[in-house]
């Protein structure tokens, strides 16, 4: 009598395993949801100037605030509050980005899933 395939069940455990793979992927998503919406909500601030001019961003990367203290605003040197505020913004994005590869991270097990977020 010949052999069928090297693995028993179709090579997955059969129904069970594809079913318990399928669970885990559905669990996978709602906590990638869920961090998300937490993202969104997150609040991450960074400064520049020493901290005349801040910049608050949410985790979603989406710029929330920018508070610039009255020392700083020189109507002959525009310029620099520009670029103050340029930095500013700057960082807090790329605190945000490390945040949310952060908190991803926890949920996904660092798997990369391509842009999902």
């Amino acid at each position: 009598m010949a052999k069928r395939g090297g693995f028993p069940m179709g090579g997955m455990g059969g129904r069970g395993g594809m079913q318990s793979m399928m669970q885990q992927a559905q669990k996978m998503q709602q906590n990638i949801e869920r961090v998300q919406n937490e993202l969104a909500e997150a609040e991450i601030e960074a400064s520049a100037g020493g901290g005349v001019v801040t910049a608050v961003v949410s985790g979603s990367k989406q710029l929330k605030k920018v508070t610039i203290a009255p020392e700083a605003v020189d109507p002959e040197d525009v310029e620099m509050l520009e670029d103050l505020i340029t930095a500013a913004v700057n960082e807090a994005l790329q605190k945000a980005d490390a945040y949310a590869e952060e908190q991803m991270g926890k949920v996904t097990g660092g798997m990369n899933l391509g842009g999902l977020f």
